[in-house]
């Protein structure tokens, strides 16, 4: 008989404030989730109201790690040290490998008066902390959507399906899963996760329930334990992320925009950062 994931812990978001006061729910990277390797960080932020947002994130640094930026609506404007800049609009992805260094500013704008989405970061394993940044980024209608019976439907940004939908992001570091699922009331979702990643869903609209009975309302995040087959009901209609990847089992030494392996390596960071030479990539 196949084993279904089932909920270890739920955890609620709580309020917080990033950038130039930007309001945000941090899910991951709080005092009660400080990380789930390979994941560092969780934020949803959504407001219609722009002067919760609106300041946004002005000019910061990044080293050692990768940025996800997806936006469900509205769109954020972004320009870095290196001479990128676009924008990601409704509905798109932007996931930066910040490597070595970069020092990047993000602005967000509203969408018919709606901004919405999330920011995950991800580690990279201490092979790849110094490698140079690089950017996937992709429009909505370049994610692939899985459409199924009853009205479910699974936005696949990352990772593959049981029914073979590939996403649009490569990444051989951690080889995540990142799926977007609209799961209409009464419906069900039946799929699978590599039993060895580290996975978790968070609902960001409706209330839905696993196999093992327990529910998971929105606002809140369910860490999963491993299983043969993923199986959700949705009680409502309801909106959620499904996230997975490897773990690096890696020590983990982080402050602020910087996370890397070793005390040493941080202090690193800062100096680089102090002396302008963060984004000088090695020969």
């Amino acid at each position: 008989m196949n084993t279904h994931n089932h909920i270890n812990r739920i955890i609620n978001g709580l309020p917080a404030s990033d950038g130039a006061g930007v309001k945000l729910t941090r899910i991951i990277g709080n005092h009660q989730l400080s990380e789930l390797d390979p994941f560092l960080l969780l934020d949803h932020f959504g407001s219609d109201q722009a002067n919760d947002y609106i300041a946004g994130f002005p000019p910061h640094p990044h080293r050692g790690f990768e940025t996800v930026t997806y936006m469900l609506q509205g769109k954020m404007r972004h320009q870095d040290s290196v001479g990128n800049d676009g924008v990601i609009t409704d509905g798109g992805i932007q996931w930066m490998t910040a490597g070595r260094g970069i020092i990047h500013s993000e602005m967000p704008e509203q969408t018919a008066g709606v901004l919405s989405g999330f920011q995950l970061w991800v580690n990279l394993p201490a092979s790849e902390k110094m490698t140079a940044p690089k950017y996937q980024e992709k429009d909505a209608d370049e994610i692939p959507t899985e459409q199924r019976d009853g009205g479910v439907s699974l936005k696949v940004i990352a990772g593959q399906t049981a029914q073979g939908t590939e996403g649009i992001i490569d990444n051989p570091h951690t080889e995540p899963n990142y799926w977007d699922v609209k799961l209409p009331a009464d419906t069900q979702l039946q799929d699978r996760l590599n039993p060895s990643h580290t996975a978790f869903i968070y609902v960001y609209q409706g209330l839905i329930q696993l196999a093992d009975q327990q529910e998971l309302n929105a606002g809140q995040l369910g860490i999963l334990s491993p299983g043969e087959e993923l199986l959700i009901q949705a009680n409502q209609d309801s909106r959620f992320i499904v996230v997975s990847g490897r773990p690096l089992n890696e020590p983990i030494v982080r402050a602020g925009p910087f996370v890397m392996n070793t005390e040493a390596e941080l202090q690193q960071a800062f100096v680089d950062y102090q002396n302008g030479t963060l984004t000088q990539q090695e020969a």
